[in-house]
C-alpha cells in the first residue's frame, strides 16, 4: 500500500458513502407494485459494522430515495442517512460539523459525477473498480472489486488496518 494513502487512512473518523453503484451494483429494480429492490454485499455490511465497533462512523448521501436504503443502514448501525441529496456538499458540510472534523478525518466512496464535490474535499477518496472512467481519476483508491460486491470492505479494510484497529475488530463477533 501507498505510503500516503496509509497516512491518510490512518486520520479517518467518518465514512461518508453513496449508495447506487457503491453499496449496491447500481441496479434499480421496481416489482409490479412499484416496490424497489436492492441488493448489498453481506461483507459490506460486516465491514461497516466493524468500523462502528472501531469507533469510525459511517454515514450516507444519496440522490435517490428507497425505504430499502432505511433498512440496510438501520441493520448496519448507520445513523446519519440522508437520501433524494442533490448538492451533497450542504450535508457534507453539516456532518463534518457535526462529528466535528476536518476534511483529512472524512472519507467518501462515490461513483459517479454528481460526487465530484466529495472527491474534492474528503481527505481520502475511493470509487469501486466499475466507477464512471472520470471519477477514478479523482479517487485516490479505486478498488478492485465493485460496487455492491465488495467495493465498500475493500475501503473498510485499508482505513481499518492503517488506523491500527484492524487487529482489534477483525476476530470479534459482530451477531
Amino acid at each position: 500500500m501507498d505510503k500516503e494513502i496509509i497516512e491518510k487512512a490512518s486520520r479517518i473518523k467518518l465514512l461518508i458513502l453513496d449508495v447506487d453503484g457503491v453499496m449496491t451494483d447500481g441496479s434499480i429494480i421496481l416489482d409490479n407494485e412499484g416496490n424497489e429492490l436492492k441488493r448489498f454485499h453481506v461483507r459490506d455490511g460486516h465491514g461497516i459494522k466493524m468500523l462502528g465497533k472501531a469507533g469510525i462512523e459511517t454515514a450516507i448521501i444519496t440522490g435517490r430515495e428507497s425505504k430499502v436504503v432505511e433498512l440496510r443502514a438501520n441493520e448496519l448501525g448507520i445513523k446519519d442517512v440522508y437520501q433524494k441529496i442533490f448538492v451533497k456538499s450542504e450535508v457534507y458540510e453539516k456532518l463534518r460539523r457535526k462529528y466535528n472534523c476536518e476534511d483529512d478525518n472524512i472519507a467518501f466512496m462515490g461513483d459517479d459525477v454528481v460526487d465530484r464535490e466529495l472527491f474534492k474535499r474528503a481527505g481520502l477518496t475511493a470509487a469501486p473498480a466499475d466507477a464512471e472512467e472520470s471519477v477514478k481519476e479523482w479517487a485516490d483508491i479505486v478498488s478492485v472489486r465493485k460496487g455492491g460486491r465488495g467495493a465498500v470492505r475493500e475501503f473498510v479494510d485499508i482505513i481499518l488496518k492503517a488506523t491500527g484497529r484492524w487487529d482489534k475488530v477483525s476476530g470479534e463477533s459482530l451477531g
